[in-house]
Parts: structure tokens; sequence; C-alpha cells
């Protein structure tokens, strides 16, 4: 649920729950199948396929379901036709949202993305209606503490970073898409992330009342629930106090 709330987006990754994993996997698989469809099944020659990799690796995703879901991609396994969408609207209270899907059925797809919106008072837009208030990063999750901070800091600017945001414990570094590896590298160097992947982050963000804002949280929740649903971005930000109310309810 990137461009909203780095909790959310460490909670996933950190302690997705057993009955959420399932899901985790078989959302992973898709995307696996779509990286090697567009790029090989070699992740030397295939950089978006390496982040995903990684990025199953780091959801504890098993090696065989790594290896089943290349294979059936590489023509191993009959993988059923695949392609990305992405999905604009504007969610209660205005907030912009983009959903990025991978589905074998475009129709149903929309069709439970609109519901999700319709249900909680918010709408989709046409393509570009809000896709221009968000750009590509780099974005790497780091655990720090201390010293250690400083060190993390450090390594990841002159990997490359852009920018390096410290919030309760974690680390957020920023990248371009083209430096994202470089800087992972020199990060695990100190300590593995706890993510790194590429987003569509917010240019700028809006920050809603308490209630406003909780209730937005738990409507892209929602969202990335969905099956198809591969990844969630919204440009909410919130307080503190939001994130202390959102962690007394998980």
């Amino acid at each position: 649920m990137s461009g909203h709330s780095k909790w959310a987006q460490i909670k996933r990754q950190k302690g997705v729950a057993d009955a959420r994993r399932g899901q985790m996997f078989t959302k992973l698989t898709r995307e696996i199948i779509v990286a090697v469809k567009e790029g090989g099944p070699d992740p030397a020659n295939n950089f978006r396929l390496r982040l995903i990799l990684q990025k199953a690796r780091d959801n504890n995703m098993p090696n065989d379901n790594i290896e089943r879901a290349i294979k059936k991609a590489s023509g191993e396994g009959g993988a059923s036709a695949l392609s990305e969408m992405t999905l604009e609207g504007y969610g209660p209270h205005g907030v912009a949202v983009l959903v990025e899907a991978v589905t074998d059925n475009r129709n149903r797809t929309v069709q439970e993305v609109r519901s999700t919106f319709t249900r909680h008072g918010g709408s989709l837009a046409t393509s570009g209606a809000v896709s221009w208030l968000f750009e590509n990063r780099g974005v790497i999750v780091v655990e720090s503490n201390g010293a250690q901070a400083e060190e993390l800091a450090m390594a990841a600017i002159d990997a490359g970073a852009d920018d390096v945001r410290e919030e309760e414990g974690y680390l957020e570094i920023l990248t371009t898409p083209q430096n994202l590896e470089a800087v992972r590298k020199a990060v695990e160097k100190i300590k593995p992330p706890v993510s790194a992947e590429l987003q569509r982050v917010a240019k700028k963000t809006v920050e809603l009342p308490e209630d406003q804002a909780i209730q937005t949280i738990k409507f892209l929740d929602h969202l990335e629930e969905l099956e198809d649903v591969k990844s969630v971005c919204a440009n909410l930000e919130y307080s503190e106090a939001v994130v202390d109310k959102l962690r007394a309810q998980a």
C-alpha cells in the first residue's frame, strides 16, 4: 500500500497473517509469471524478475513455489493468459488512488475494484485522472536504531539514494528505479532490508482528519485484499495518532 503509510507497508511485509499468506503467494506467482513472459526466465538478464524474486524471498515464499511459477511462465505448466492493468480513482474524502492489478479476466477485475470503491464512498476515474500525481521510485525499508541508522543512511546515499527518512525505528530510502538494486546491495551489507521494490509514490500528499484517515486506510486495505490487485498507492498522509489507533485495532 505504498504512498500513504509506512506502518501499513511494514505490517504487510513483516506480519502477514497466516490466513493471508496463501493469497500473498498467489499474487507473487502472478507477478513472476508476467515478469518471465516479458523478459525471460533468467534473473541475471531480467531486472524486473530479480526484484520480484527478492520480494518473494522477503515474504518467505518457498523456493518450490518460485520454481513452479518460472516453469509455468516458460511454458511447462500451461500458464493462463495474464495481463497487467492500472485503474485510477478517488477514494473516500477525495484521496487519489492508483490500483495496479495482474489478471486473467480484466472485466472481473474492473468490476471488483469498482464495487470496492463504491462501497466506501469513492469512484473510479478515467485513465490519467490521478496518475500524474505519482512517480516511479525505488523504495527500501530497513529496521534501524541509533548510530546504525546514520551508518545505513550514509551507505544508501553513497550508493545513489535520493532521500532517506526515519520513522519509529525504520528507515525509508528513496531511489530512482535504476539505482534501486545498487542501493539495496549497499544497505544489505549492513542489515537486510524489510523490503525493497519499485513503487508509485505520491509527489504531494494530503492529510485528513483522524476519523477520515482511518476510514480511508481501511478502504485501501480492502482494495489490497482483492485477489487480482498487486499494489495500491494513495496520496494520503496522516498523524502519529492515526498510526497508534491502527496498531490498537490490528
